[in-house]
């Protein structure tokens, strides 16, 4: 990958507990809580984790929809939480988002044509003739006839809803798309086209793509790096088929487990996390998953884990985790081939893993 497109500095987001009636909890919700990435032009980084661990809110502060509370998010080297005027409105032209559901993210009263112009209409800088061949192009682009323009969103099936507000981001020509959970509202049926259009999209747009999912067969088939995220915090991050073959943290290592295709017969036993979500006003001290966490009890509760926080250090490779026994992970519970999230898991013979 070249230069850096989009960076995040220490970033955090945290929100007052006070109560409505006017009781406050001193300590505040901490949603996101000193994360820190980058990612190079046509690249696709996947957050994954469970709901409640800061991945939309990391999107939102992408999208400028947050503001941090403290920290940087930085694109093409420039803090967006700082920017107005013509500079704003050239990265609202470089950032764009597709949602999770198509039937609330398209106005049902707006024609498809004009549901996929609106962020060409709210920008500005184009005359009549370029917002027509805008439209046509990326309607085109998504495999869309663009005749198809003058109809409404009830008329189109979830796919083609899901490919409108594809082409709705791409009229812009962005340099980014932020997916948040792009297939998870959509038939099984059709997920595996959403997934080869939006591979085809990058490659013929260069554009990159910020993924949020819990799916992670789809991970898989369209990331070149994976973060796992847990209690507002980046616990592991590396490439696709590091994190997803060799798992270096405990809860990455879990989130596969329960998301894998058994073969009939197999006799390998899942990883269950048997606790709940710690509360994140208060996170617990030293590692956020230890009260949780199967590793720790598996290697006898060791003190350090309830005392010290583990730094996201390097591993292996470009692969990284915030355990502080990841080089024990292959020792205990799944072996290495336990974690493989096989391109099968997708039920689309069509599909290939990323190369």
């Amino acid at each position: 990958m070249s230069a850096e497109l989009l960076a995040l500095d220490d970033v955090r987001r945290y929100y007052s507990s006070q109560g409505r009636w006017g009781s406050a909890d001193d300590a505040p919700v901490r949603a996101v809580d000193g994360v820190s990435f980058a990612m190079a032009p046509k690249e696709t980084i996947s957050l994954v984790g469970e709901s409640g661990c800061g991945k939309t809110t990391t999107a939102r502060m992408v999208l400028r929809l947050e503001r941090p509370t403290s920290g940087r998010v930085t694109f093409g080297g420039k803090d967006i939480h700082q920017l107005s005027g013509a500079a704003l409105r050239d990265y609202r032209r470089s950032v764009q988002a597709v949602f999770q559901d198509p039937w609330s993210s398209l106005d049902p009263r707006m024609r498809a044509g004009d549901i996929v112009a609106e962020p060409l209409d709210v920008l500005g800088g184009i005359d009549r003739s370029q917002r027509s061949a805008r439209v046509e192009g990326s309607f085109r682009a998504v495999g869309l006839d663009p005749a198809l323009a003058r109809s409404f969103p009830h008329e189109f099936s979830g796919g083609m809803r899901q490919r409108v507000a594809v082409a709705r981001a791409l009229s812009t020509s962005p340099r980014l798309i932020v997916l948040d959970e792009p297939i998870s509202a959509l038939d099984v049926s059709i997920r595996a086209q959403i997934m080869n259009l939006l591979r085809d999209v990058q490659r013929q747009f260069d554009v990159a793509y910020l993924l949020i999912a819990h799916n992670l067969a789809a991970v898989r088939y369209l990331s070149h790096r994976v973060a796992t995220m847990y209690l507002g915090q980046i616990v592991e991050i590396g490439t696709t088929q590091q994190v997803l073959s060799e798992p270096r943290h405990p809860y990455t290592a879990a989130l596969i487990s329960a998301s894998r295709a058994r073969p009939p017969g197999e006799t390998t036993k899942r990883i269950v996390i048997e606790a709940e979500i710690p509360s994140p006003m208060r996170p617990p001290p030293g590692c956020r998953f230890h009260t949780r966490c199967w590793l720790y009890k598996a290697l006898g509760s060791p003190e350090r884990c309830r005392t010290e926080a583990p730094a996201l250090r390097p591993i292996a490779g470009q692969q990284s985790a915030a355990c502080h026994y990841a080089e024990q992970m292959s020792q205990y519970h799944l072996g290495v081939q336990a974690h493989r999230v096989p391109a099968a898991d997708l039920s689309a013979t069509q599909v290939q893993p990323l190369s």
